[in-house]
This record gives C-alpha cells, sequence and structure tokens, in this order.
C-alpha cells in the first residue's frame, strides 16, 4: 500500500500523521521534497518519533535551503524542480509519502503538489481545525476526486469538533481514520500510542 499524505494548507499536522500512519504500518517513509529546516527535517522529525525497527526513510529528491514555497525555494537556490527527477522509492514494503502544503502548491511554473500523486497511491487528508477549515477541506476532497484520484481517508488535526466533523465526513463520504489531538508534546510514546489506536482503520484501506 502507498499512502500521500497531503494537508489543507500549511501546518496543519502532516507530519505528525505522517509519523503515525508510518509508525502504524511499519512502513518506509519518504518526503519527495522538503524547503527549509534541512537541518530537523520532516525526515528527521519522523525517524526521531518512529520505535518500530522496520521503516527506512528516504532521501528526498529535493531538498531546498529556503522555508517557503517550493517553487521559490528552488528558484532562490538556482534550481528548477522536475517531476521527471522525482522518482519514487522502490520498496516492497508499504510507502507513506507526505507532501508539502497544499494540493496546489505551486512547484514550479506548471507543476503542484496534486501532480505527485502517482495512480497507485491512495490520499489521505490531514485537516485541522479552524475558521474556514470546512471549506479548504471541502475543496482539497473536490480537487482530488476530479482528478480520479482515491482519497482514502481524512485525519482530524486538534481536538475534537463535532460539527465540523460531522459535516465534513458527511459531505464527502470519505473513511475517518482517527484525530490526533492537540497534544502537550509529541514524542516516540504518543505518536506509538495514535498508532495503536489508528492502525486497524490504516489496514482496511
Amino acid at each position: 500500500m502507498k499512502l500521500f499524505i497531503t494537508g489543507i494548507g500549511t501546518d496543519v499536522g502532516k507530519t505528525i500523521a505522517s509519523s503515525i500512519v508510518t509508525e502504524a504500518l511499519e512502513a518506509d517513509y519518504w518526503k519527495p521534497i522538503q524547503a527549509g529546516d534541512l537541518d530537523n527535517s520532516d525526515s528527521q522529525k519522523v525517524k526521531s518519533f518512529l520505535s518500530n525497527k522496520k521503516t527506512v526513510i528516504h532521501p528526498n529528491s529535493y531538498a531546498l535551503k529556503t522555508p517557503a514555497s517550493p517553487h521559490f525555494a528552488a528558484e532562490l537556490d538556482n534550481v528548477t524542480i522536475d517531476l521527471k527527477q522525482i522518482v519514487a522509492p522502490e520498496t516492497e514494503n508499504h510507502l507513506v509519502v507526505e507532501g508539502a502544503g497544499g494540493v496546489f502548491v505551486p512547484l514550479n511554473t506548471q507543476d503542484c503538489v496534486i501532480d505527485l500523486i502517482l495512480p497507485s497511491y491512495k490520499v489521505i487528508v490531514v485537516s485541522r481545525h479552524y475558521l474556514g477549515s470546512i471549506n479548504h477541506t471541502l475543496l482539497t476532497v473536490e480537487a482530488l476526486q476530479n482528478r480520479k484520484i482515491i482519497v482514502a481517508g481524512i485525519i482530524f488535526s486538534g481536538n475534537e469538533n463535532k460539527a465540523t466533523e460531522a459535516i465534513i465526513l458527511n459531505k464527502t463520504g470519505v473513511n475517518f481514520i482517527g484525530r490526533i489531538d492537540d497534544e502537550p508534546y509529541f514524542d516516540g510514546n504518543v505518536i506509538r500510542e495514535y498508532a495503536e489506536l489508528f492502525r486497524d482503520n490504516l489496514l482496511k484501506l
């Protein structure tokens, strides 16, 4: 199973969600494009959260210096992101692929994050609760479905909001995988607890 983790925007909890899904499935992890924070990248964060010994963290296709939209970060590094250079790692294991920002974050003048999603991938959308998140979540799911991309499930990020969660699940019909509460901190133990909670729902995707 190959799962692509995307969000309804930036800083909605994709990396924490990716860590949980990776731990739950003892999957391999791959972040194709990292923009900024190279000393504490998402790949490094995920690795620090994992308890299992099976996961392989695959290298970024592009590691850009500036924390900005990938198209601009690449321009500052005097490179152009080329989808042909972004080749998924070969593995017999499950694979978790983490996107950058939302689905229409630009990678270059033509391509966006949504163009990284291969037909073999199933997408998990991470939706964080904030004013406007219902709209952003519905737009994200509709954009993916319009491209005939399988939206396998949704993970909510933030403390329970029944009204928001109910309307999103009702309107999209997407599987609910779980909710990541606003924890005081995240470490390997917390990630492992969520992994155990989410595992059965993930294995059904």
